[in-house]
């Protein structure tokens, strides 16, 4: 007992040195470059994925003191030292929404309130417009671009921010109506008399620029998972809107089609091409990495959430036993390469942490102490010259260290709909 009392507080002491290592290089944002170029990293700082909003988050959950206003202000200033963005581009992440998400979990007891509420009409103004292009583009019978309605960049990601600023906002009705139709079967245009699902996107998959007829996204990030979680955190929070249980069972029951199984457990193909579909075979043969972004925890994730809202307990545990042998098998762990929100060790950890605190069954949270120590273990190996964001670089898994040690995420976990 003696032994494992001082191993534990050993890891907790190197998680903090972990932690403080991170932060203490993230005090002073750094000056952009003179290129203006639309590639140039000087617009990354009004992003949380990449740049200084994502870095002011990280320095407000951790100063529960108040004695760092200073620091978390400079981060934020750096934020906003550009035009915000409120192009197609702009979403969860970047622009405006992203800058608006910033200053919501920096500025307590109502500090910055101008600030605040000029970024909140931005986000309105975006919202709308998204709103009338996607419903101009339902009624064309064209199929959507991922941007649409994904988490990264579309309606998805943007409902989670006003759920969680305003549930009552009559725009949260509005995009959880719009996510609503986007789940309904289409016999569109460009598909031949073959009905689709209605998120069935017109954009070609990732790295496949010549595979035709579109494709399903499955994962968490730019799929169909970002809509169900969605759905299911304003059912749980208690935004209703007609069809939204319907439209729930119908990504449930789509998942369940995909369904895959191993010796470990059940997992789900990143993505169903239109040849896929129609040849009834994917090609994706085995469980990827176990990322958040694109694989099987931010899949389940989604699927716990909906089946928590609908009071589906059996696709609630289905869902959790997926995300534990997923995270608890030695050939699906080895494929994660860093240490990232998006696609590394901290989304996983912190999917794990989420999912834990809603299962009746103990083993999630007893996988938990093995996958933070893998996190701190690869966070203190980061070359200086890794990205500093949050949910791309050291900002991010310094934060989800530190809210995994103290056993609390707050609601900055809001940025990847998994709380």
């Amino acid at each position: 007992m003696t032994t494992r009392t001082v191993t534990t507080r050993t890891r907790l002491d190197d998680r903090r040195a972990v932690i403080t290592g991170i932060t203490d290089r993230l005090t002073h944002p750094t000056n952009p470059d003179g290129d203006h170029g639309p590639r140039s990293r000087r617009w990354w700082a009004q992003s949380i994925a990449h740049g200084a909003a994502g870095v002011a988050i990280l320095h407000a959950v951790l100063d529960r003191t108040g004695e760092n206003r200073q620091l978390i202000h400079r981060w934020l200033a750096a934020a906003v030292t550009e035009e915000l963005s409120a192009a197609p581009g702009a979403g969860a992440w970047f622009g405006a929404p992203a800058v608006a998400f910033a200053f919501a979990q920096s500025a307590p007891n109502g500090t910055y309130r101008g600030a605040r509420a000029e970024l909140d009409r931005a986000v309105e103004d975006i919202t709308r417009d998204r709103l009338g292009e996607a419903r101009r583009r339902i009624e064309a019978r064209k199929r959507p671009r991922l941007q649409e309605f994904d988490l990264v960049n579309g309606l998805s990601g943007i409902g989670g921010y006003l759920l969680q600023r305003d549930l009552t906002h009559p725009l949260v009705a509005e995009v959880l109506a719009y996510l609503v139709s986007l789940t309904e079967p289409v016999d569109a245009a460009d598909t031949a008399g073959t009905t689709v699902p209605g998120w069935w996107t017109a954009d070609p998959p990732s790295g496949c620029p010549t595979e035709h007829g579109g494709h399903s996204d499955q994962g968490a990030a730019h799929g169909i998972a970002g809509p169900l979680s969605l759905l299911a955190l304003a059912g749980r929070a208690g935004a209703w809107v007609p069809g939204q249980c319907q439209a729930m069972h119908r990504i449930g029951d789509w998942y369940d089609g995909l369904a895959r199984t191993n010796d470990t457990g059940c997992w789900w193909p990143q993505r169903l091409t239109w040849h896929e579909r129609t040849s009834g075979t994917p090609m994706q043969v085995s469980p990827g990495r176990p990322s958040w972004c694109y694989s099987t925890p931010g899949i389940a994730r989604a699927l716990q959430l909906s089946g928590i809202a609908l009071g589906d307990t059996d696709r609630r545990h289905r869902a959790e036993q997926a995300l534990l042998a997923a995270v608890t098998d030695p050939t699906q762990l080895g494929q994660i390469s860093d240490v990232s929100l998006c696609h590394g060790w901290a989304g996983t950890a912190l999917t794990v942490w989420c999912a834990a605190q809603d299962s009746t069954d103990p083993a999630l949270t007893q996988a938990l102490p093995a996958l933070t120590d893998s996190l701190a273990d690869a966070a203190h190996a980061l070359p200086a010259t890794v990205p500093t964001g949050l949910i791309q670089g050291a900002a991010g898994a310094a934060l989800t260290l530190n809210s995994l040690t103290v056993n609390q995420v707050d609601g900055w976990a809001r940025c990847l709909l998994l709380h």
